[in-house]
């Protein structure tokens, strides 16, 4: 079955008209996405890969009352003000791929979400991908690359790193396996949608037999996991990869790579390993023995 995404999924691209925004409009709809229209302030009346684009999330819906995500493609300066909209209208599931989006403004728009129940995915997410199915942003990138990547099947896989979450899809598939839904989280130090609110969705999915994660040595939000296997709330086979081991050895307060990627006392990537490892998750110790872990659960 998947999660976040179905084959009636119905797309608006917020900075359609952009030069990323563009790009993304593209990929979804060569990869068979339900692109519907875009917004763009000011530019209402164009049309992007002959989608029609309007002036505001409000005139889109008023023309496609069944938007279900918004992605959003706009300056940072911009991205509070496209999120708040289209939490305003009321769409489902919010993809952020905006990079450097003011932390202040990040956690104001988490809030507003949370209040009416929206599922943001991001800031800094390419997107997410259920193969054959649908994908938001430009994750796997074009479309020939897409299908060299993805096949449907029975991993999900989540990962902090939009990269990685191609070369773990693509590692998936070379073990003999496929995909049920591959997600870029997003590297800021907040995101919307984290690794444990996933596991709880591929936890309900028939498809998914097990998941892996592709983590990172900062924040906290592995330690999520543990509380979450603790209670019963996942119980399928899962297989973690914790990047960073290294920085164990830098001074504390170090930021490394991704806005979240900072080194925390007594949260970094070995404890977050000890920690998971006591609740039964397999860790790796090299992001490519991910597959192998888990291949004989699927």
């Amino acid at each position: 079955m998947s999660i976040l995404l179905q084959e009636n999924t119905k797309v608006l691209i917020q900075g359609m008209t952009g030069k990323e925004g563009q790009k993304a409009a593209r990929a979804m709809i060569e990869y068979g996405t339900s692109v519907l229209c875009g917004v763009t302030p000011g530019k209402g009346g164009q049309e992007v890969e002959t989608k029609p684009v309007f002036n505001s999330v409000k005139e889109a819906f008023a023309q496609f009352p069944e938007i279900s995500v918004s992605v959003i493609y706009v300056p940072p300066f911009a991205a509070k003000a496209a999120v708040l909209e289209a939490i305003e209208a009321g769409v489902a599931l919010i993809n952020i791929f905006v990079e450097r989006m003011p932390i202040q403004d990040t956690a104001y728009c988490l809030a507003a979400a949370r209040e009416r129940n929206i599922r943001i995915l991001g800031p800094s997410s390419l997107g997410c991908m259920v193969p054959g199915v649908a994908r938001i942003g430009v994750i796997g990138g074009p479309k020939q690359q897409a299908d060299q990547i993805f096949q449907s099947g029975s991993v999900g896989i989540i990962s902090r790193s939009g990269g990685m979450t191609n070369e773990l899809s693509w590692q998936i598939r070379n073990a003999g396996m496929g995909q049920s839904t591959a997600v870029h989280v997003g590297g800021d130090l907040l995101v919307g949608t984290t690794y444990a609110d996933l596991l709880r969705l591929f936890e309900k999915d028939d498809q998914t037999k097990a998941v892996i994660i592709f983590g990172e040595h900062g924040g906290s939000y592995e330690f999520e996991i543990v509380e979450l296997i603790e209670r019963g709330e996942f119980t399928k086979p899962l297989a973690m990869y914790i990047g960073g081991k290294f920085a164990n050895s830098l001074p504390e307060g170090v930021n490394i790579g991704h806005a979240g990627a900072i080194v925390e006392r007594g949260k970094g990537a070995r404890e977050k390993e000890q920690a998971l490892s006591r609740v039964g998750v397999m860790i790796a110790e090299r992001y490519e023995d991910l597959a192998t872990c888990i291949q004989t659960y699927v």
